[in-house]
């Protein structure tokens, strides 16, 4: 296994819109390779991805499209951080426990725990020859509970926990970070209908990531909003 590539290279998922993109950009703009992925090629018609940004098409959900995300890793011989970003927050409009079954479990499974959990598997030899990062975006739902957030919270808990798991059993740097509330696609489906407008874009968010990123303290679930005040300080 060699290196094609002195540049750093990231592979992060769900990349056609919000804090995905957000985060390829910045990263791209430092001089990384990204790859990034989305479903279709309509989710990536507006995206204005820069140069350093290869888009492939496809659900995260898919093994033919897991398997070419790897491909695009192998040919350059190294991946140094893997981002898992995709994300669903399972059938719309959100019920509460009471309402849900297993048909609906295994939907919001699939995308934000399965998907990561195998994909990083099939990464590992890459990102242990880069020492490389993975960094799996969660949520304030993966600890608190709210009313008709169960499945997708419970799926965040899952996803931080894997992806720590990881960090244990590997030795690899590995992240859970709660970005907080972004004005979004996604949050805008959570609350139909309501205007949030108040909540911060994702690209304010990407400036924490990038100096967790740049620091690399120990393993462990961080809150975005706490690497601020670090970073201020």
């Amino acid at each position: 296994m060699n290196m094609t590539t002195s540049a750093r290279v990231a592979l992060v998922t769900g990349g056609s819109a919000g804090l995905g993109l957000a985060l390829s950009r910045a990263l791209a703009e430092q001089g990384w390779q990204v790859l990034t992925d989305g479903r279709t090629e309509e989710r990536f018609a507006d995206a204005a991805l820069p140069d350093g940004v290869t888009a492939v098409v496809g659900d995260i959900t898919d093994a033919e499209h897991r398997a070419h995300l790897v491909a695009e890793v192998a040919a350059r011989g190294r991946l140094d951080l893997l981002v898992h970003n995709a994300s669903t927050l399972g059938p719309l409009p959100m019920r509460p426990l009471a309402e849900v079954d297993v048909a609906d479990l295994q939907q919001v499974w699939r995308t934000n725990i399965g998907a990561p959990l195998v994909l990083t598997s099939a990464l590992l030899p890459w990102l242990g020859l880069a020492d490389g990062v993975v960094l799996s975006i969660s949520s304030d739902a993966a600890v608190n509970h709210y009313e008709w957030w169960g499945l997708y919270g419970a799926s965040k808990a899952a996803l931080d926990h894997v992806t720590l798991t990881y960090a244990a059993e590997t030795g690899l740097t590995a992240y859970a970070v709660d970005p907080g509330d972004m004005r979004t696609a996604m949050h805008q489906d959570a609350f139909p209908g309501e205007d949030i407008s108040d909540r911060p874009l994702p690209e304010s968010v990407v400036p924490q990531l990038l100096a967790l990123l740049g620091t690399r303290p120990p393993s462990g679930r961080y809150r975005a909003s706490d690497l601020a005040v670090r970073e201020a300080s």
